[in-house]
């Protein structure tokens, strides 16, 4: 059913959103050196075909793009370059009072390193004002074993080496990012649509393929899809995998089905999960209905449909979908 343009005068949608998770690498033999030599209270720089040494050391000589091997190890002490204040920090930050952003060139080094530098207020920073290492009281092997700097000399250090000896060879970084979503006018009425139960895909005009979620453009031709076209919320299951690896933060226990189902009355397949039946039995051109939550807990978003189930209908003949597979 096409519903023509009557919302296109409405305002985008937007939303707070946030990704966040612990992002598990690892180090490599350069980075690897890096970290554990914070840990062990050392600071390495690797030196590059051009003979200048670079900290913290890239994995490649931006030269030649050979690997970097020949690492040396510079001062505690340092120049601040350049500087910028941080008047609200933000959660996960060095702080969380105000401080000061700074590119430090250690003695030894021909590049600058950023980090935290700790002082009262703004009016104790400068540019050429001599920093050293605060190190953290807990090193594991990661940029944060450096606490913050601070402003003066270094005074002679302990080199502490890790009871196991073992170098760092993993490092885990939390990521929290906070960002605002603007929605498109296409995603904007099809996330309106969804939190009055219904489907509403996107085309450019008669004739054209319906798109669901709808698209900002037709793929083929760039001409933007502003005709809204309701959808069934029924449809035939085109490709699937069934899921039997667990993961973190899973919220199905496998093994589950997650397929691509192709919307009566749409153009284009969408992914979502097959649940109440076996997931043996889902197959190509099974017949599927949405399973919708309370309506009271209804929003502008696709969790709304908690999942497909099996119609008990025939399943499709494979010539009405394999275009779509």
């Amino acid at each position: 059913m096409s519903l023509g343009k009557s919302a296109i005068a409405e305002k985008p949608l937007s939303a707070p959103l946030n990704l966040k998770f612990d992002y598990t690498r690892s180090t490599g033999p350069t980075v690897g050196a890096f970290v554990t030599g914070l840990r062990d209270g050392r600071i390495l720089g690797a030196r590059g075909s051009d003979g200048r040494v670079l900290v913290p050391p890239p994995e490649f000589d931006a030269v030649t793009h050979e690997p970097l091997t020949d690492f040396v190890e510079v001062g505690q002490s340092g120049t601040v370059r350049s500087w910028t204040w941080n008047p609200e920090p933000l959660p996960g930050q060095p702080f969380d009072r105000p401080f000061a952003w700074a590119l430090i060139q250690l003695d030894g080094a021909d590049t600058t390193l950023l980090h935290a530098v700790d002082v009262p207020g703004p009016e104790d920073m400068s540019t050429g004002m001599r920093v050293r290492v605060r190190w953290a009281d807990d090193r594991a092997g990661h940029i944060r074993d450096i606490a913050a700097f601070e402003p003066g000399e270094a005074e002679t250090v302990t080199v502490r080496t890790d009871a196991s000896g073992e170098p760092v060879t993993m490092m885990i970084t939390p990521l929290d990012l906070h960002y605002t979503h603007s929605a498109s006018y296409e995603e904007s009425y099809y996330l309106r649509a969804l939190a009055e139960g219904k489907l509403i895909g996107g085309r450019t005009g008669p004739g054209g393929k319906v798109y669901i979620p709808p698209r900002g453009a037709n793929p083929t031709d760039g001409i933007p899809t502003r005709e809204q076209v309701e959808v069934s919320d029924k449809g035939i299951v085109t490709t699937f995998c069934i899921v039997n690896v667990p993961f973190l933060g899973q919220q199905i226990t496998p093994p589950y089905v997650a397929a691509y189902v192709l919307l009566d009355g749409a153009d284009i397949p969408f992914l979502h999960l097959i649940l109440e039946c076996d997931a043996a039995d889902v197959r190509m051109g099974m017949r599927v209905e949405a399973k919708w939550r309370p309506r009271e807990e209804w929003d502008y978003t696709l969790r709304n449909i908690e999942y497909f189930r099996p119609t008990g209908e025939p399943d499709a003949d494979y010539e009405t979908f394999k275009h779509h597979l």
